[in-house]
């Protein structure tokens, strides 16, 4: 804006050069143009004195409205805070347990698979051959002991052929044997004919001897025989590696055509339907933690939203170099949207009550590093600096709780519009809407 300062000398030089020229005409038209700037001079001036009444908002003349809390104490129950990371509920490395070569891989990383579901097949082509071998010495032994492919082994041994055989030459060794010796006693034969019937009994009851025992070696061997029929048929069937448990393959380790060896790893299968959250807690909060209660969790890759996991474990040991310890909560996952590794941060509800003061966040005025609010004094405000302890929400909204700077009983203003300054004049008007501080 241009000031246009007239003096009285400019005035009267003006006068005189007009009176010089004699065009009082002339003057006049000057007269009504500096009146002209003089009057838009007025109206600016009347302009900032009606913006300069406005800025003395918060004077004993114009009160500032202000809503007013009052400080009161509320019993609390602390919430821990901790930190850690999401892992799999359950994580395997699946290898053979037959050597071979693979013939097939039947999944790969990221596919999700269901329990019982075939991951990779392995040649069975020689482990078939084992189990015909190993088939047909069963069919063997059995024919041996005379019983049907699925008949029980024989529990009397007299039953058998071999052994009722035995038996009747034993019989009649024993009795030729007998008679031998009755003749003998009436000389009606020699003596080497004596010894040779002795001889022909005794070689009957060995031979009956040894068929009681060739049946129970081939009762063993038939046990033996099905057992390695079962384990050649346990091999066919491993094969075939399967899923043990529903879940998402992490890692795939081989390739058709490889030859893998026992125990060789193949896969890693990890199970995330229901992942576990295992949180550092700080070793005050030793006594405060409780198994079974709900926690609360956030991660970044969803800002905003909280995912809820129960305790189910707490380790009894505090690690030396962090002075924590490890409290382990399990969480639902069913559409896999948290993945396992996450870094979470939890809220963890403690059975430690405290009584403590909170204030709605419109009362808590932030600047410059500092937390500070403005406290009634009959109609003035003061401002007070605090320190805040936290700050939570809940069906009350946006709360910080004030952990200095503040007594039951202070009366916190808040401006309905505008600022509040140290000093400024207030006039208090009722809220409806707002909750009432406890």
């Amino acid at each position: 804006m241009t000031v246009i300062v007239c003096s009285e000398n400019s005035w009267r030089s003006t006068f005189e050069r007009t009176r010089t020229d004699s065009s009082l005409r002339s003057f006049m038209k000057m007269f009504q143009s500096l009146a002209g700037a003089t009057a838009f001079a007025a109206i600016l001036v009347g302009g900032c004195s009606k913006s300069v009444s406005s800025s003395m908002l918060g004077d004993a003349g114009h009160p500032t409205p202000v809503h007013v809390y009052t400080v009161a104490e509320e019993t609390a129950q602390r919430r821990v805070q901790a930190a850690g990371s999401l892992f799999a509920l359950e994580e395997s490395i699946l290898s053979s347990q037959v050597e071979g070569r693979v013939s097939e891989v039947l999944a790969d990383v990221g596919d999700t698979v269901k329990a019982g579901q075939p991951l990779i097949l392995i040649d069975p082509q020689e482990l078939q051959f084992e189990v015909d071998r190993q088939r047909g010495l069963v069919t063997q032994v059995r024919a041996q002991l005379g019983i049907a492919p699925n008949d029980p082994p024989p529990a009397d041994p007299q039953k058998l052929a071999s052994v009722q055989r035995a038996a009747a030459d034993l019989f009649d060794a024993e009795r030729k044997y007998g008679r031998a010796q009755e003749m003998f006693k009436d000389k009606l034969i020699s003596q080497q004919q004596l010894e040779e019937a002795a001889s022909r009994f005794q070689s009957t009851q060995a031979s009956y001897t040894v068929a009681l025992q060739e049946v129970d070696r081939l009762k063993a061997l038939l046990v033996s025989s099905e057992a390695s029929e079962n384990l050649s048929e346990k091999k066919l069937r491993d094969a075939t590696i399967r899923a043990p448990f529903p879940g998402s393959i992490k890692t795939r380790d081989v390739h058709p055509g490889e030859y893998v060896r026992v125990q060789g790893p193949v896969m890693v299968l990890v199970r995330t339907d229901t992942l576990r959250a295992r949180l550092a807690v700080p070793e005050r909060w030793a006594d405060s933690v409780k198994d079974g209660v709900t926690v609360d969790l956030q991660v970044a890759a969803f800002p905003g939203e909280t995912f809820h996991g129960r305790v189910s474990r707490i380790n009894p040991s505090v690690a030396q170099d962090s002075r924590t310890f490890e409290a382990e909560a399990l969480l639902a996952n069913a559409d896999g949207r948290l993945k396992p590794g996450f870094f979470v941060e939890a809220s963890i509800p403690s059975a430690k009550q405290e009584k403590t003061i909170f204030l709605p966040e419109a009362a808590v005025n932030y600047r410059y590093g500092v937390y500070k609010v403005f406290l009634l004094n009959g109609n003035r405000v003061s401002e007070r600096q605090i320190r805040p302890a936290g700050e939570t929400e809940d069906q009350r909204g946006k709360r910080f709780e004030v952990a200095e700077g503040l007594k039951p009983g202070d009366r916190v203003a808040v401006a309905v519009s505008g600022d509040l300054h140290d000093g400024a004049t207030v006039q208090e008007q009722a809220e409806g809407n707002t909750p009432a501080l406890k």
